[in-house]
């Protein structure tokens, strides 16, 4: 806090009340700004992209890439609406919209990152009955099943936000001990709830899948491999096929533990998770950071993201029947 400028009230017209904040310099401020307002940017574009690669071009109009979709959508949100509250939030010393944005915020937050939680385990369970139940596939993942799972998962992270938060919600001051001031907490029990729906539970059933996938793709890697003459050949495209599986089985799980884990350490040391805690904004970002990073993980990998991006850039996709181009 060394440079900071002296404290002032956040409302000069009620002395007695008003919380004080200390000012930052306005050079720090503009820094601060403009590195994570590129953040949000970035977010937003990633996922923007994604967006309007399966909406247009029909040949990615299936079931898997509804859930990208979806995927896309709730990260888009985080960097539109969750990282410009937030970065205000943390570089402005003084919350100046009210308490019950405030708790609204930290809902429409959660819930973002939830759903984005909950559309990376819908994505995990596609893919594992893609690859272990391919000839069950076409008949048990429907178009139809899939809009009722996303549907769910939206509304269900919207419903379970605001159960947890519901005290806030009637009382949105419940925790302020001076106007000016936005402080959320939750208490360890809600905390540890949360710590089991949206962490472990979800973790443990993407690990639990992923390595199943990853089993049986090696298994199906080294079945050809038995069936073919050219062994040699097929050697090494069982060892790039493991390779690959395991990396991108690693990214997966590795990203998600990273910017989790902070978040929920409270809860794990039997604490209560607080947005006044002095981690806070580091904690929050990995949060949001990990909305950043899904397009990467779930989109880069696939060759037709790459092709569409082409597309986009070159604004090729205002042609006439540009969205039956084949990038497939």
């Amino acid at each position: 806090m060394d440079g900071l400028k002296e404290a002032e009230l956040c409302y000069p017209d009620l002395p007695n009340s008003s919380c004080r904040g200390l000012m930052r310099p306005h050079s720090e401020a503009v820094l601060l700004y403009t590195l994570l307002s590129s953040v949000s940017v970035l977010t937003v574009a990633l996922n923007l992209l994604v967006i309007i690669s399966i909406s247009h071009f029909r040949q990615l109009h299936t079931p898997t890439n509804l859930l990208l979709l979806s995927l896309a959508i709730s990260d888009l949100l985080v960097g539109l609406l969750g990282m410009p509250v937030e970065t205000v939030r943390f570089i402005e010393t003084c919350w100046l919209l009210g308490d019950l944005m405030c708790v609204l915020s930290f809902i429409i937050g959660s819930s973002l990152i939830s759903a984005s939680v909950g559309n990376m385990v819908l994505i995990s369970i596609d893919r594992f009955v893609a690859i272990c139940y391919p000839l069950h596939y076409p008949t048990k993942i429907t178009r139809g099943v899939i809009e009722l799972s996303v549907c769910l998962c939206w509304f269900g992270s919207f419903v379970y936000n605001g159960v947890m938060l519901k005290d806030h919600l009637r009382q949105p001051d419940l925790h302020n001990t001076c106007y000016g001031e936005c402080i959320v907490v939750i208490d360890y029990v809600s905390g540890t709830v949360d710590l089991v729906f949206t962490f472990i539970g979800p973790c443990s059933v993407i690990l639990i899948l992923y390595v199943r996938v990853f089993t049986v793709a090696v298994a199906q890697a080294r079945a050809m491999q038995s069936h073919i003459i050219a062994v040699g050949v097929v050697r090494v495209t069982a060892k790039k096929s493991e390779r690959k599986a395991a990396r991108t089985l690693g990214v997966v799980i590795m990203v998600f533990l990273m910017t989790f884990c902070p978040y929920y350490y409270p809860s794990l040391a039997g604490q209560d998770i607080s947005n006044n805690a002095s981690s806070w904004a580091v904690v929050s970002w990995l949060l949001f950071f990990n909305s950043c990073l899904n397009p990467l993980i779930y989109a880069f990998f696939y060759p037709w993201f790459r092709k569409a991006i082409k597309l986009i850039v070159t604004l090729k996709i205002l042609e006439q029947d540009s969205c039956e181009a084949n990038i497939i």
